[in-house]
């Protein structure tokens, strides 16, 4: 935990952090920013549809280690791979929309899952089922510790979990004197 808790500083991340939030700022229409935010759904996109694509990979390795048809366990990579796509753009067009601490962590998780998406599309191309195999358990491992990230980030953090979410950032932790209890009787 202490690793994340510096993520969460991490103001070198910050440069990285502007640059992508304007980048994902320009999808328009505001119609396309609130499907993808999930407004239809009445809560975040994004995890709905990393089921979809975290399903199928983690599947494509039940069927590499239970010596599952590598054909089967290409075709559930696909799925994934083609899955990933809907999935980073709504969790892009929420991750531009956090606080600073949130955003350093997304950067990284996003940073992950990219490197989990290229392992497993490398898979695909890869020739020989031994080495598509070790290319997705590679992607799988990465997948793993970028949905770490990301749980970090629902849970710990409560980034997307409440639209009045900057109200816990503009009061400090704790206890904080308002008045004397002599003046609420007044």
């Amino acid at each position: 935990m202490l690793l994340i808790d510096r993520l969460e500083k991490a103001a070198p991340l910050d440069p990285v952090v502007s640059a992508g939030q304007r980048v994902v700022r320009l999808i328009r229409p505001a119609k396309v920013r609130d499907a993808l935010h999930g407004v239809w759904l009445g809560h975040p996109l994004h995890p709905v549809l990393a089921q979809a694509t975290v399903g199928a990979w983690v599947s494509a390795s039940v069927l590499d280690f239970a010596g599952g048809r590598d054909d089967d366990a290409r075709l559930l990579t696909a799925v994934g791979v083609a899955a990933a796509v809907p999935t980073a753009l709504a969790g892009a067009t929420d991750w531009a929309e956090q606080h600073e601490q949130q955003m350093r962590v997304g950067v990284v998780h996003a940073a992950g899952n990219v490197l989990a998406l290229g392992l497993y599309a490398a898979s695909l191309a890869a020739p020989g089922s031994r080495r598509a195999r070790w290319l997705r358990l590679g992607g799988m491992a990465t997948a793993t510790a970028a949905a770490y990230l990301g749980g970090h980030l629902a849970y710990r953090l409560a980034g997307g979990v409440n639209h009045a979410e900057d109200v816990p950032h503009l009061i400090e932790p704790g206890w904080h004197y308002l008045m004397r209890s002599a003046d609420l009787i007044r």
